[in-house]
């Protein structure tokens, strides 16, 4: 007899499989193997006492605070440990039970069956901007079309064109400046037919601009403002096009000014329902979510929304990243932006693992053979 220790991301499924598991079995087992950590805020002591009650009974925990089965405090945290079956299980028992329970019942099933792909996108970023925080993406003129070419042939799915600076503290420009740098380069890409080989995306909020960029191909409009424009939501509408709503605290000026949160999970998620419900009345029917990384945030808020993608996942829409090469990894380990390929890649390998699939980045060679290599670990 042998014995080996697996890891706890291994492709359950896959393994499941060589072993010869009947298909019932399969996804039996795969839901066991599942572990999901809640983290429930404010609740009733005595729907606490209960829902801890109800998680023992079929094997899940809830994890309390001193004094709540007593009832000494009125409201506590708690941490609810359960497996996916387990956590289906739990939602259909708390739907007659008091103290709110009902209403959380609705929330543990959101987390049931969330929807995984295996596909990662890897998008490209080029800037026609002399303003970028990272000099690498910044091209003009005939480098700009062959930078594109070149990130193309390296494995990008998407190429991210944008002409003006978000990083914090940046000016601000008019469109018709914005327009001036990007009409070229959308020019030339429209009579190349560049929209055939790839998936064409403009990073802008400029109407005039986004207007422009989509009658010449392309096919994504990446928002850092998540739509707060009516026209530029409208355009998305009338051509069919996706929408990358972000979530940003401030503007690019001021983002970075004491940003606080209460609970940013929460916060963003807010802002991204709020949002979507916008995109649904423009007729939007092509969303990703981008939680923003660095855009008022702090250290502590950029990694949370890394660490705990998957809380996202519910909203039934692909998850966008984009930490390349940001301050935030200067923050963890002291480094200028041409020193951060190495911390770009631990942080974006990680979101893919908590369930991203699009990765906003400056060096597609180097994501897609970490990529692959992430993917053959896993199995």
């Amino acid at each position: 007899m042998v014995v080996e220790k697996l890891s706890n991301t291994i492709d359950l499924r896959r393994e499941l499989k060589a072993l010869g598991v009947d298909g019932g079995g399969v996804h039996i087992l795969e839901d066991k193997g599942q572990l999901h950590l809640i983290r429930i805020r404010d609740m009733h002591v005595g729907a606490a006492n209960i829902l801890k009650q109800d998680a023992l009974s079929i094997g899940a925990d809830l994890a309390v605070p001193r004094g709540t089965v007593t009832a000494s405090i009125p409201h506590v945290d708690v941490l609810l440990i359960a497996t996916e079956r387990q956590l289906q299980q739990l939602a259909k028992k708390e739907k007659a039970q008091p103290f709110g329970l009902k209403q959380l019942s609705a929330e543990l099933e959101s987390f049931c069956s969330l929807g995984y792909t295996d596909k990662v996108s890897i998008m490209g970023i080029l800037n026609a901007n002399d303003d970028s925080f990272y000099h690498g993406s910044r091209f003009q003129g005939p480098q700009a079309i062959e930078r594109i070419e070149m990130m193309i042939s390296e494995g990008a799915d998407i190429i991210d064109l944008g002409g003006v600076s978000s990083r914090p503290g940046s000016v601000s420009v008019s469109a018709e400046e914005e327009l001036s740098r990007l009409r070229p380069i959308i020019d030339v890409l429209y009579d190349q037919k560049v929209y055939e080989k790839t998936i064409l995306s403009l990073d802008s909020y400029e109407p005039a601009v986004v207007s422009y960029a989509l009658e010449r191909g392309f096919h994504i409009i990446n928002d850092i403002t998540g739509l707060a424009n009516d026209e530029v939501a409208q355009l998305c509408g009338n051509y069919g096009a996706t929408a990358v709503i972000m979530h940003m605290q401030g503007s690019p000026q001021t983002m970075q000014e004491n940003p606080t949160y209460h609970s940013v999970l929460h916060e963003v998620e807010l802002f991204f329902q709020e949002r979507l419900e916008k995109a649904d009345r423009f007729g939007i029917q092509k969303i990703i979510l981008d939680c923003g990384i660095g855009f008022g945030k702090r250290l502590e808020e950029n990694c949370a929304l890394i660490t705990h993608q998957k809380h996202f996942l519910r909203l039934g829409k692909p998850l966008l990243v984009g930490a390349s090469r940001k301050s935030m990894i200067d923050k963890i380990s002291p480094s200028t932006s041409d020193e951060r390929l190495a911390g770009t890649l631990a942080i974006h390998l990680k979101a893919i693992e908590e369930g991203a699939s699009i990765v906003r980045v400056h060096d597609v060679k180097e994501h897609v053979q970490a990529i692959n290599v992430w993917k053959a670990l896993r199995g």
